[in-house]
């Protein structure tokens, strides 16, 4: 009896999380303008308003560009200060490690706006690459704890014999450390990108003025009216932040079953 209402308890927490996602990405193919129930018939209508839709599309090319960027920059910082603090004796690294992770731990909110604070202490005037930099501040950290649990499990012995065959470190790394290490790089960057795209507190406090992702232009448009167009980029964005990730999933596992093999 006892476990039977766990279940059930798990069962509606489930459908509390997640039936709104599930509204919302049908209500997007509903081709009446008002969203509500029945609905009158299944419609790609907005998504075509929404392909139409010029403020959206500079939205979306923003948040790409921004996510990327935030990926690549995370990835880089992630797998350089991994490899120090797991193959290396540094002076400090666990105080090093704390304050990595330490974005993690801290409230977004709180965080954005200690930022901005110390932005204005300095009179620096917020732009794309302080914007950048945020993101990078908050996702780096998910990189490092993702690559550094899977560089505890390659076997140094691997790099030293590599290292007596006559490679240098260089070519150590990239011949064996980095393919070893490909799975958890590929992940972490997927999460990073994944992060960035999706956020909107610290982005709502850091971006500059006439500068838009897909996250602030859904609040802008919320403050507007309830267009049917917010249910249709709500759906990409669901496609875009749930589908990446298990794609990201099953293309690391695959890549470390090969590298297994």
């Amino acid at each position: 009896m006892g476990w039977s209402l766990i279940r059930l308890w798990t069962i509606l927490v489930y459908l509390f999380m997640f039936l709104p996602v599930a509204v919302v990405v049908l209500l997007s193919f509903n081709a009446s303008q008002f969203g509500s129930f029945p609905m009158t018939g299944l419609s790609f209508r907005w998504f075509i308003q929404l392909a139409n839709n010029d403020a959206i599309l500079r939205a979306f090319q923003t948040s790409l560009i921004l996510g990327a960027l935030t990926a690549v920059i995370s990835t880089t910082l992630g797998v350089l200060a991994s490899l120090a603090l797991v193959r290396y004796t540094v002076p400090g690294s666990n105080l090093i490690s704390t304050c990595l992770i330490a974005p993690i731990l801290v409230p977004e909110v709180v965080l954005a706006v200690a930022l901005l604070l110390f932005l204005n202490f300095l009179s620096i005037n917020k732009s794309f690459f302080l914007l950048l930099m945020g993101h990078v501040i908050f996702t780096l950290p998910f990189v490092i704890l993702v690559v550094q649990a899977r560089l505890v499990g390659i076997r140094r012995d691997m790099e030293e014999a590599a290292l007596s065959l006559g490679a240098s470190p260089i070519q150590t790394f990239f011949q064996i450390t980095l393919p070893l290490l490909a799975p958890a790089v590929f992940a972490g960057m997927l999460f990073a990108f994944t992060i960035s795209f999706d956020d909107i507190t610290g982005t709502l406090f850091w971006k500059p003025g006439g500068v838009e992702t897909v996250p602030t232009q859904i609040f802008a448009m919320l403050r507007n009216s309830i267009s049917p167009e917010i249910n249709a980029l709500g759906s990409v964005m669901i496609a875009l932040t749930v589908g990446l990730p298990l794609l990201g999933a099953a293309i690391a596992r695959r890549m470390a079953i090969k590298r297994g093999g």
